[in-house]
């Protein structure tokens, strides 16, 4: 169906780059919602929601279908299956925290919401190092160096 090295460097890739973007929204992005100021925060805020989408979603995508393959390729191990765990964990802190929040700062800036954003992506950032991590060494296992 697909060549099982290129998925595997694809989805090791996707990863990467999502744990290099989460990084960057941690100690960049995040940490600057509370100097933008109340007057210009609601502007602000949609624009980077549309920037960030833009670069997110099809990341995401692409790693989840990426992950989607090479389960029906029929790759299994733990460091594989453990990593899909973390992606389940990703979306569910994405969509049942993340989200909200997002929303409630889109009506305008709420230090407490902009706390609870930076505290809850702390449990997305690790998650997606871990899994970089894991599937980084699950590809190098598979390499047979």
């Amino acid at each position: 169906m697909f060549n099982l090295a290129h998925l595997a460097i694809a989805h090791v890739a996707v990863t990467a780059a999502l744990a290099g973007l989460i990084w960057a929204v941690q100690l960049a992005v995040y940490p600057l919602f509370d100097g933008v100021g109340a007057d210009r925060f609601a502007a602000y805020h949609r624009r980077y929601v549309r920037g960030i989408s833009f670069v997110a979603v099809p990341l995401m995508g692409a790693e989840a279908a990426t992950a989607g393959l090479l389960l029906l390729q029929g790759v299994r191990g733990p460091l594989f299956l453990g990593s899909l765990v973390l992606i389940a964990t990703i979306w569910a802190i994405t969509f049942a925290v993340e989200a909200p929040l997002q929303r409630r700062l889109g009506a305008g800036y709420d230090a407490g919401a902009h706390r609870a954003l930076v505290l809850a992506n702390w449990a997305r950032t690790l998650a997606w190092t871990a899994r970089a991590i894991m599937v980084g060494v699950w590809l190098f296992t598979l390499s047979g160096l």
